[in-house]
């Protein structure tokens, strides 16, 4: 028998790694054991009733204003005593967040195999995403078998001198997930509300952009709202207290930007899937919306995820004001340019990433 644990926390985390949990659960050979770590609660069990994943672990580390040395310390110190009482053949882990570094790192500490999920992307900024970039460095360091989600990914972990035979590029577990959780026939207040209109879907709230950066970006919108009346914004705000406070600020008066409480997995799928485009801080959702054919505008300076540029899936506009603007204006005036994005491949998968992760480690483990 070959027991897995795997370990996530946060919403992303969930929605790419629930379908690699619901696929590990197919095999009889294989011991899966879910363990959360109690962030994004409220988003979280929503996404693991969708896929039927029930965990055996919550380790409950949310505490108000809790820092990143908070969340590090609970999850290395709650981590080790599952690995103790269960003493796992591998773990998994996602990603970039503090949770999964620290959870890889207790890993490390007892000798127990890491697979990383999502392994090798890079900016190689360590404070562009931070603490993103610097996480996902540190776990790949001391992972034993990497899933690369693209060939990019798996030529950033080659020239870091990992073995070959230990990378598999496997196409990214999201793309599972939609398959799951779009819908032919879906109605939402929010599609009623912006009927007979394009519309945008915004999110934001990346550390390194709150601030100035935001402001910027907030300002840029509003802008382009009164400039084009056949839009429509719709903006589910990030539970950040400091985000909440930006945005109420900017967005009071503009009746056509509709601020919203964070989505579920469902909803926010299938309301990016009836958007116009997307503007977006986010590292996931440069790979869900190609999939959808929705052209996506990164606020960011920087990305990890350079195949979506190379495809023309996504574009970076950074953070100030009058670029973020020029790039909305060109896929609104523009319909050549609009069509060409939409019509760009995803470079991200085919859906069956998962399967490819499960038949790779029963093929290790056997």
């Amino acid at each position: 028998m070959i027991k897995v644990l795997v370990i996530f926390g946060t919403r992303p985390e969930a929605v790419k790694m629930c379908p690699v949990v619901k696929e590990l659960k197919r095999h009889s050979e294989i011991d899966v054991i879910v363990c959360t770590t109690g962030q994004h609660r409220e988003m979280l069990i929503p996404i693991l009733e969708l896929f039927q994943i029930v965990p055996q672990y919550d380790f409950h580390i949310m505490k108000e204003n809790q820092t990143l040395f908070d969340v590090t310390e609970a999850v290395l110190t709650k981590t080790r005593e599952v690995l103790f009482h269960e003493m796992p053949t591998t773990v998994l882990v996602h990603g970039d967040t503090t949770s999964a570094f620290a959870a890889a790192m207790a890993c490390y500490y007892m000798h127990i195999p890491i697979c990383h999920v999502e392994a090798g992307l890079r900016t190689y900024n360590p404070y562009s995403p931070y603490p993103e970039e610097f996480n996902r460095q540190a776990i790949d360091s001391i992972t034993d078998i990497f899933f690369a989600p693209t060939k990019n990914a798996k030529e950033n972990l080659l020239r870091e001198g990992k073995k070959a035979e230990d990378i598999y590029v496997t196409g990214n577990t999201v793309i599972d997930a939609l398959q799951t959780t779009i819908q032919s026939e879906y109605s939402h207040e929010v599609l009623k509300w912006a009927e007979n209109s394009r519309l945008i879907l915004v999110t934001a709230h990346r550390r390194e952009n709150i601030g100035t950066s935001m402001r910027d970006i907030f300002e840029a919108i509003n802008e382009i709202v009164d400039k084009f009346e056949d839009i429509k914004v719709v903006y589910p705000v990030h539970l950040n207290p400091k985000v909440q406070e930006i945005a109420k600020e900017m967005f009071d008066k503009m009746d056509r930007i509709k601020l919203i409480k964070p989505l579920g997995v469902i909803d926010f799928h299938n309301i990016m899937n009836n958007a116009y485009l997307i503007i977006t801080d986010s590292g996931g959702i440069q790979e869900e919306a190609p999939s959808l054919g929705k052209p996506v505008l990164v606020t960011r300076n920087t990305t990890e995820r350079p195949e979506g540029l190379i495809a023309g899936t996504v574009k970076l506009v950074g953070t100030k004001k009058e670029s973020i603007k020029e790039g909305i204006k060109e896929l609104l005036s523009n319909k050549e340019i609009y069509q060409k994005m939409v019509k760009a491949q995803s470079p991200y998968g085919d859906g069956r990433a998962s399967e490819r992760i499960v038949q790779i480690l029963l093929k290790r483990w056997r």
